[in-house]
């Protein structure tokens, strides 16, 4: 069982920037993929950056080159970088865990962009 812990939410004026890591307690490199979601309250977690284990990235066309997720295999940690941050990214950010049998899901970190 591997867990996931995110951290680095919190409060950011418009425009500003947070990171956001996801420290796994397992080999991130023996899953599919490793994946960042949000959600909004009333809302469906949606996808919102995923890396697989090869290194390609894809992420939702909201946050196309404003958001970047990357890596350290030495930490087992998952980034995601997030910059010129907008009131709509306001939600509770989630990190998943994606194998060939199922995933797995952190407990969440809030993200707070005032206007």
């Amino acid at each position: 069982q591997v867990q996931l812990v995110e951290s680095g939410g919190g409060l950011v004026q418009a425009g500003g920037s947070l990171r956001l890591s996801c420290a796994a307690s397992g080999n991130i490199l023996s899953f599919y993929s490793m994946a960042w979601y949000r959600q909004a309250p009333g809302n469906q977690r949606e996808l919102v950056a995923r890396i697989t284990s090869s290194g390609r990235t894809n992420y939702a066309d909201s946050v196309k080159d404003r958001f970047t997720v990357s890596r350290d295999i030495s930490k087992n940690t998952v980034y995601l970088q997030m910059n010129s941050l907008k009131p709509e990214d306001t939600a509770v950010y989630y990190c998943n865990k994606e194998t060939y049998s199922g995933s797995s899901w952190g407990q969440g970190t809030q993200v707070t962009v005032s206007s």
